[in-house]
Order: structure tokens, then C-alpha cells, then sequence
């Protein structure tokens, strides 16, 4: 199948000059598919997917229940996307794509098993894209996306060129995925529905592993655990397992990874560790041990420990894969970020100062509790007003008091009602549950935010010149920060702060 000239992103991470590491690339597998069609395609998981096959040069077409900017993005590259589930979508479509977000009674899905047409998961296509490529994929709990950044921007900053498929933007980028031209591709893992598993690369990382999702592992940590090893041992005999050694999870399950293991951390018995870390604002810098190599000096644009974790698995595989040390120290110091990862949304003046708004996609308690402590490290004179959207019903009910815990230590909160996500509500797991549960440890007095226009009056009560607003959660809130952002420069240039 030729290559595409017409859908090819104007942004592009920096092509190799070394012929060795350039390839083209068709998928042998697939050459009876031409026409390709997601239900759900505007979702993060389904539409980066949906833009590599595109650059690919496959037929793509989709559906979603609503139009966006990513659909909008995909129809500029030639997708044809319709509003709506209807059997008539289809057209003559070869294979089907969905996600565990769909209903198998959906009529698209329906019409597909009718007429005999291949529905399958979207991981078991992103494990084909993979399949004849030098595969990279990037497992855990928490850090998934900025792990599979950094990756693919270290590798870009050495020439390498990287296919990547993401669960958010990359700034420099402004997108989610893209065709590359070497032999990489650097994707995330999803645990979330045990997806994962589809996947065969030839070096796995995994971040940690915590409890989450465990309805898909019937509420039995010891099988989540086991599925993971399992992912793991997806990988070739000569293939690479990173780990991250300071999660204790990961440490009890490796002497299990009949593997090559590569280990990294802050803990002393690491192979690849990070010493000396300290932070200034949004910086962060460490010294970088690594056995038989000078120690190596390096900075990141992100502030936290949990993302210093995320730069040492960047740097196990740069090294394994013998990308420079300049290439990595360069990488590293000048990613831009991910797109809802403690994305700055801008300082606003405030009566006597400003006011500093960051977006955090965090939604579970230690994913919280990271952001909290890099708060804390990089502006310690500062006061944390949150506002916190908890996501899924399930979820709350289960870290329920986790998530009392860690909430109350900031300087303010708001709660936004639980986003369900699909769910039903679950008694005593909604935020008015959790408000109560907070006041009466006695740390703060949450405020409950019943709608998203009592927001900003709330906030003009709470605010205090030298804040920083973190506005977190999984659900629509990203959508409402951004809102923030111009109610709040409009309520300095009105002269009300």
C-alpha cells in the first residue's frame, strides 16, 4: 500500500539521517484490510491508533457520540467520521475496532458480527502495528503516559525517529500519536481491562503496580499481580523488562520474571538510580548512577519524585537501546509535558499578587498525594486550593478512605460530585459522603460544589494572592479548568481581584 501524502502531521519529532535507523513501513499481516472503522473514535485510546493507520494510508472511518477537536484532527487527515451509532456507519468496511468502553449491543458492533466482519479490540490493533516493529510498551498504574513521552522524545532527541501511540498530548507535538520512520514504536500498556496482554514487545516497563480497576481482576489483587507477570513474560526471550524497584509490588514480584530485568529507582540495589534529587519550581534535577558509566547530571521540566521514577525508566531504555548521554541529557531538558500532567494553565494576578492554575489528570489517592508532595517541594510558601472532581463511583467507594486522607491535606479543597463515567451511583461514595469524612478528621472544611457555575464565586471566596489552584480529576474537569483560565483573566482585567 503506498504511503499517504495528503495526512501526514506538520509536526513531526526529528527524522533520522542515519539510513540504518530508517524504514518503510506497511503491515504485512493486514493486506486483505483496506477500510478500518473505530466506534468511539474520538476516545484517547482509539483515536491515536485511528491517526497512524491513516498516515499508514488505510481507509479510516469511524463514529462517536459527539464531534471534537480529535475528530475534527482526524477528519483533516482524511477519516470520514459520522455523529452517532447506526448499523449504516459501516459502509464496506473490512475490520471493526472497539474499546471496553463500548457496548457489545451497540448497533455498529451488531451489524459488523451480522455481516461477518472482524470486531476486534483496539489493543489487539495496536499489538499489530507492533508487531513488526521494535516495540516499546509502557505498563502501570500511574505514570503511563508521561513514561511513554519521554520515551519517544528521548529517542527523537537522538534521531531515532519513533512511531508513538499516547493517552494524552505531547506538547511539542500537540498531538497523541505519530508515524515515525524508524523501526520504534513506543506505546502505553493499558491494565485497565487487561488489554495488555495482546501486546508482545520487545522491552516492557512497568511503573508500579496499585490497586485500581479491580473489577476487572473480580476484586483479587493477587490475579492483578499475576496478569502482570504474565504481560511481562508476553515478551521474547532476549527481550528487556524495566522495573521500577522502589514500588513494593514490583519488588515482590520479581523474582518471578524469568526475564532480562533491568531495575530502576531511588533504592540503593537499583541498576539504574537517581541520587542527589532536588527541586527548584517546575524543575527538577538529579545525578543518574548507572554501573560501569559516569554518573550523569540531568534536569526535567516537571516537578515531583514520581516523575524523576518516570525519567529513570526513560533512561534504562535510552541506555539499553544505546541512545547518547547527550541525547538523553538534551530529551529530558527539554520536554515540554503532557497535556493534563501538571499542565500550567497560566499565572493570573490576584489583589496584591497572582495566582498559579495548574491541570492535573490525577484520579487515584497516590496519583494525588504525588502531585501534593511536588507542590509542596517546588513553591513550600505557597497554599494548595484544590479542586477535585472524584472519577467513577467504584473507584471512591473502594480508596475511599484513601482519598479522606489525602484530600485533606491540602490548604483548600472544593469537591466537584463524583464523575460516574458509565456507573451508577453507589451509596456513601459521592463527595458529599467524602466532605463529612473530611471535616471530621478535623484537617479542613471542604466546600461542596453542587454545579459548575457556583465555581468561580466559591473560588473568589477562597483565593488568597499567592495560591496555586490545582483543578484535578479524570472526568470533565479539564474541560472546566480551561474555562477557569479566562473567567480568571477576565476577573482581573473587570478589577474585581
Amino acid at each position: 500500500m503506498p504511503p499517504p501524502t495528503s495526512c501526514v502531521p506538520a509536526w513531526r519529532l526529528p527524522v533520522s539521517t542515519n539510513t540504518a535507523t530508517q524504514a518503510t513501513f506497511t503491515l504485512p499481516g493486514m493486506r486483505r484490510i483496506r477500510h478500518i472503522h473505530f466506534v468511539g473514535i474520538g476516545g484517547v485510546g482509539m483515536c491515536g491508533i485511528a491517526e497512524v493507520l491513516l498516515n499508514l494510508g488505510y481507509e479510516v472511518s469511524g463514529s462517536d457520540l459527539k464531534r471534537s477537536a480529535v475528530t475534527e484532527r482526524l477528519e483533516s487527515f482524511g477519516a470520514r467520521i459520522d455523529i452517532g451509532h447506526r448499523a449504516e456507519n459501516l459502509l464496506e468496511a473490512d475490520v471493526l475496532v472497539v474499546s471496553s468502553a463500548i457496548n457489545p449491543q451497540n448497533p455498529e458492533v451488531a451489524a459488523a458480527i451480522e455481516r461477518r466482519i472482524p470486531v476486534v479490540p483496539r489493543a489487539e490493533m495496536l499489538a499489530e502495528l507492533m508487531r513488526y516493529r521494535h516495540g516499546i510498551a509502557v505498563a502501570g498504574t500511574h505514570g503511563k503516559t508521561t513514561t511513554t513521552s519521554l520515551i519517544a522524545s528521548v529517542l527523537a532527541a537522538d534521531g531515532m525517529s519513533p512511531t508513538f501511540v499516547i493517552g494524552g498530548k505531547l506538547t511539542a507535538a500537540g498531538t497523541n500519536a505519530q508515524l515515525g520512520e524508524s523501526r520504534y514504536l513506543v506505546a502505553e500498556a493499558d491494565e485497565s481491562d487487561a488489554s495488555f496482554l495482546h501486546l508482545q514487545p520487545m522491552v516492557a516497563i512497568v511503573t508500579n503496580i496499585d490497586a485500581d480497576h479491580m473489577e476487572t481482576y473480580e476484586g483479587d489483587f493477587s490475579k492483578l499481580k499475576r496478569t502482570f507477570v504474565e504481560f511481562l513474560h508476553n515478551l521474547p526471550f532476549y527481550g528487556l523488562a524495566v522495573l521500577c524497584i522502589d514500588d513494593p509490588v514490583v519488588r515482590e514480584i520479581l523474582p518471578q520474571i524469568n526475564r532480562q530485568v533491568v531495575t530502576y529507582g531511588q533504592s540503593e540495589d537499583a541498576d539504574i538510580r537517581a541520587v542527589n534529587i532536588h527541586q527548584r519550581g517546575m524543575q527538577t534535577f538529579f545525578t543518574v548512577l548507572r554501573e560501569g558509566r559516569e554518573p550523569l547530571d540531568v534536569s526535567v521540566n516537571m516537578p515531583g519524585v514520581h516523575n524523576v521514577l518516570n525519567s529513570l525508566a526513560t533512561i534504562a531504555v535510552a541506555t539499553d537501546e544505546g541512545v547518547s548521554d547527550r541525547a538523553i541529557v538534551d530529551g529530558l531538558a527539554g520536554f515540554q509535558g503532557v497535556g493534563r500532567r501538571f499542565q500550567v494553565q497560566g499565572n493570573f494576578r490576584w489583589g496584591t499578587g497572582e495566582i498559579m492554575l495548574v491541570d492535573d489528570y490525577g484520579h487515584h489517592p497516590r496519583e494525588v498525594a504525588a502531585v501534593i508532595k511536588a507542590v509542596r517541594a517546588g513553591w513550600p510558601e505557597r497554599r494548595l486550593v484544590m479542586l477535585y472532581q472524584p472519577h467513577r463511583y467504584s473507584r471512591t467507594r473502594d480508596l475511599y478512605e484513601d482519598f479522606v486522607q489525602v484530600l485533606g491535606e491540602a490548604n483548600a479543597l472544593l469537591l466537584m460530585e463524583v464523575y460516574p463515567a458509565g456507573e451508577e451511583p453507589v451509596t456513601g461514595a459521592d463527595s458529599k459522603h467524602l466532605c463529612r469524612s473530611i471535616r471530621q478528621r478535623g484537617q479542613l472544611d471542604p466546600i461542596y460544589v453542587e454545579r459548575d457555575a457556583d465555581v468561580m464565586p466559591l473560588l473568589e471566596a477562597v483565593l488568597q494572592p499567592g495560591d496555586i489552584l490545582l483543578t484535578q480529576g479524570a472526568g470533565d474537569i479539564g474541560g472546566l479548568s480551561v474555562q477557569l483560565a479566562d473567567a480568571l483573566a477576565t476577573h482581573f482585567r473587570e478589577g474585581k481581584a
